[in-house]
């Protein structure tokens, strides 16, 4: 038997027999070592210890600390939930059980609905499991065996599966202990190794294979981690997010609501729509200073235009539709971009007006499915704070950078610094040559470089291979929130395709036509998604200049109602949004109900106040109040509230 040559990754290497496992690498190493690994990764793919390894390869043993690991550990942990239900339940069929983010799922046919108490009962069992410690083996059936097995055991959807994996495929079955499923792999080297971290947390119904046409399923959700400590912190950040839920915050701060008779669409209350045209002032403040031209572009255009973009080929199933009595189809625009070619094309441009950077506030309209929408971070109509930067291809890397400092500095001054910067490159199903792929990816990846430069560590970045959109590669910005979580916002999209396809061109310097390259520019992206994701971010703890309600005056006693009035007209006066209350209840009362509306700050006045010209300070979350002169106090909040855009004049 000839030998492969393993390379460790500290660079050492070694001969083993051709078919050595890697647990016998392992041991012949270190007895500690092969007690500590639970699977290996060859040439950067895992694989089961016990694989035979046949060719050389860059070898890593993985423990079961390792990153790695972590996504093993939920494969096993839903291997052994699906035998715990079957345990429990025998006559229960398991479908299918994979690994998602943060966690893993089943789905199971079974007669009667699980109830939420059985998920106790789940997890009991799969304690027991895991404590036998039952290794974990691989086998290879041929599929009619495997189809004659689950056929005898009633399992319908997995003979089903079998049908389904291609012939050139083999086909794997893994035991732990007397239990098996069909499963492509790999598996730790045994179910003692997942460990105590995991929780069981919902269940839900679930279409089989993801068809409406097909049976109903029964799926139950579940979590792992490496050790309990991890998992206490998830359950926490889950907690968390709950208290921030943007749909629950919305209706205590009175901000929207929606409504089936409008699916995926918007009902802006007078605070939620204040706090959404405050973010809009504020972006036009910021693009304006950066030499964008606004514009406005139609909402409704006919079927033909959108046909010549390419938008109908690839987007017709998400564009909503109308056919007029004269037989003409419009189209609701699901994109600004090929409004703003027209706005482009109108008169004759020149090498010399490039750059030309044309922004709008555009309401656009996709048909998302009714199971996607979620609150404001899904909708069906929304406004985008978009832009499209029509330039030379020499003017791409300076733009780009334009593009990411501008962008930057806005989340900066949402509080927003721990950020991500992906770079999308060439997808397979393309347009434009490879040679404008080649310069515009070239471009962009020293863009990168010099982005993760000037971020002087703040800044990470990352490349994501062939998820770049059909007509050219893009930036991604990644924000994490105030708890943990990551929101993909802003992008930068380089676009061959669309200028040329629409007939757009400027002169060039040899007086010729030429057709300019297009920067598609988002930094909000969808407004009403950016809102939704502030209010989580914040807990509904808005700083003072983004609040949609700054500041209620709040009388003690009647006494203080005509000072209360005077306060705040003068509040009103410095350009600040504030409101009285004059209501005949006891203050403890309306600090408890401005709180739940999570107004910042309160100005609590009574007689004294009023006699002596004070306010009492009473800010959201705090028990701490502080009297100063009235006319202190208002110079201090209208400094506070100034936008952060405006203090740096």
């Amino acid at each position: 038997m000839s030998d492969v040559t393993l390379t460790f990754p500290d660079g050492a290497s070694r001969q083993v027999k051709s078919g050595t496992t890697g647990l016998e690498v392992a041991k012949s190493i270190s007895p500690s070592l092969a007690k500590r690994t639970v699977a290996m990764s060859l040439d950067g793919k895992l694989a089961d210890l016990a694989d035979p390894i046949t060719a050389d390869a860059a070898i890593k043993f993985v423990s079961r600390n390792d990153p790695e690991a972590l996504e093993l550990i939920r494969h096993d942990a839903a291997h052994v939930m699906a035998e715990a239900v079957q345990d429990i339940w025998p006559k229960t069929q398991v479908t299918i059980g994979p690994v998602i983010e943060n966690g893993f799922y089943y789905d199971f046919a079974k007669q009667e609905p699980f109830h939420p108490d059985d998920l106790a009962k789940i997890e009991k069992k799969m304690g027991e499991i895991i404590a036998k410690n039952a290794p974990f083996t691989k086998e290879f059936w041929s599929r009619k065996k495997a189809k004659d097995f689950f056929r005898e055991r009633g399992e319908n959807f997995k003979v089903e599966l079998v049908d389904a994996i291609p012939e050139d495929q083999e086909l794997k079955i893994y035991k732990q202990g007397e239990w098996l499923d069909l499963c492509r792999g790999p598996h730790m080297a045994s179910t003692g190794q997942i460990g105590k971290a995991f929780k069981l947390q919902k269940i839900a119904g679930a279409y089989w294979r993801g068809d409406p046409n097909k049976p109903m399923l029964q799926r139950i959700y579940g979590t792992a981690w490496a050790t309990e400590d991890e998992l206490k912190a998830y359950l926490h950040r889950l907690e968390e997010a709950e208290k921030r839920d943007h749909r629950k915050l919305g209706r205590e701060m009175d901000l929207f609501h929606f409504q089936e008779e409008a699916p995926g669409s918007v009902f802006w209350h007078a605070k939620g729509w204040t706090l959404f045209q405050t973010l809009i002032a504020y972006m036009r403040r910021r693009l304006d200073a950066a030499g964008y031209n606004e514009v406005n572009s139609p909402d409704m255009m006919e079927k033909s235009f959108w046909e010549l973009s390419g938008h109908w080929e690839n987007y017709h199933e998400m564009m909503f539709v109308t056919e007029l009595p004269d037989e003409r189809v419009f189209c609701c625009k699901p994109m600004n971009c090929p409004g703003h070619v027209q706005i482009f094309k109108h008169g004759l441009k020149s090498y010399r007006d490039l750059p030309l950077k044309i922004s709008e506030f555009g309401k656009v309209h996709r048909y998302e499915p009714s199971g996607a929408m979620h609150g404001l971070l899904r909708v069906r109509h929304f406004t985008q704070d978009d832009a499209h930067i029509f330039i030379t291809e020499e003017q791409l890397a300076e733009q780009c950078l334009e593009v990411n400092d501008l962008l930057l500095s806005i989340y900066e001054d949402f509080g927003f610094k721990d950020i991500v910067v992906k770079l999308s490159t060439r997808p397979e199903k393309r347009v434009g040559t490879d040679e404008q792929w080649d310069h515009a990816e070239a471009i962009m990846a020293k863009v990168l470089k010099e982005i993760e430069k000037r971020g002087q560590g703040r800044i990470k970045t990352a490349i994501n291979p062939g998820e770049g959109a059909f007509y050219g590669p893009k930036f991604e910005y990644v924000l994490k929130d105030a708890i943990g979580r990551d929101w993909q916002c802003g992008t930068t999209q380089v676009d061959f395709n669309l200028p040329g396809r629409l007939g757009a061109f400027y002169i060039d310097e040899h007086s010729e036509k030429k057709t300019p390259v297009m920067i598609h520019r988002a930094i909000f992206g969808s407004l009403e998604r950016f809102t939704g994701v502030l209010i989580e971010n914040f807990a509904g703890h808005f700083p003072l200049w983004l609040a949609p309600l700054q500041i209620v005056v709040a009388t003690i006693v009647s006494d203080a109602d005509a000072y209360a009035l005077q306060v705040a007209e003068k509040i009103r006066a410095a350009g600040l949004r504030v409101d009285v209350d004059l209501r005949n209840e006891k203050i403890n009362y309306k600090v408890r109900e401005h709180s739940l509306a999570k107004v910042p700050v309160m100005l609590v006045v009574g007689k004294r106040e009023a006699e002596e010209g004070l306010v009492s300070i009473r800010r959201l979350g705090s028990q701490d109040q502080t009297v100063t002169p009235f006319a202190e106090a208002l110079a201090a909040l209208k400094d506070e509230a100034t936008p952060p855009d405006q203090k740096r004049g």
